[in-house]
């Protein structure tokens, strides 16, 4: 039997679809709301309906944006010969915590995976090409989960930009081994980032 009224039973699972979230924490958000004043649960209930109609990935290195090009992209003060290739946007949010990294970044959206069904093609890879043909004496930095998948991403990346002129280096291996790079503390992603080898 349902305790709580549809509503809050519906708030309730979808708090329980958000990473880390569990039964007693969605209760607790939901109730939450019930708490708010009128003019704060509009304003929380447009943010959450702009995610759709706002939020989209940057038209140059694929990073979540809610303009055309994104502010890291645009800011002229970041070395534009140093791209930092990630799987996600939520790995940029990371670098950027450490306040160390002023070169720019390159979104992939996923990584190379046959099993799944994750194919080259499947990916932003073709930008990242183009980027780098418009460059010269640039650095790529391949900052992808230490795993089979991520591997066989790093492999392909260095063979498919290997007639470029450019270096290609990977994070450090101070990475715990299938670890996800935004659940790392800031100081192990500022080494790996610092100690960063280059691509065999």
């Amino acid at each position: 039997m349902n305790i709580y009224p549809e509503l809050l039973e519906r708030l309730i699972e979808y708090f329980k679809k958000l990473p880390g979230i569990g039964e007693r924490t969605a209760e607790r958000y939901a109730l939450s709301l019930i708490k708010l004043d009128k003019e704060e649960l509009k304003d929380f209930a447009h943010s959450i309906d702009e995610i759709e109609t706002t939020l989209r990935n940057c038209d140059v290195c694929g990073h979540l944006t809610d303009q055309k090009i994104c502010k890291i992209c645009e800011d002229s003060a970041r070395n534009q010969k140093l791209i930092c290739v990630v799987e996600d946007y939520k790995s940029i949010f990371m670098f950027e915590k450490t306040g160390k990294f002023n070169g720019v970044y390159h979104v992939l959206g996923g990584l190379i995976s046959p099993i799944d069904g994750i194919n080259p093609d499947d990916l932003n890879i073709s930008k990242l090409i183009t980027r780098c043909k418009d460059l010269k004496k640039a650095e790529v930095i391949i900052a992808l989960r230490p795993t089979i998948e991520g591997d066989t991403t790093t492999l392909y990346l260095k063979k498919i930009l290997s007639n470029e002129n450019i270096t290609i280096t990977r994070l450090s291996y101070g990475i715990p081994m299938g670890a996800e790079l935004d659940y790392l503390d800031i100081l192990t992603l500022e080494r790996a980032l610092y100690d960063r080898k280059e691509v065999a």
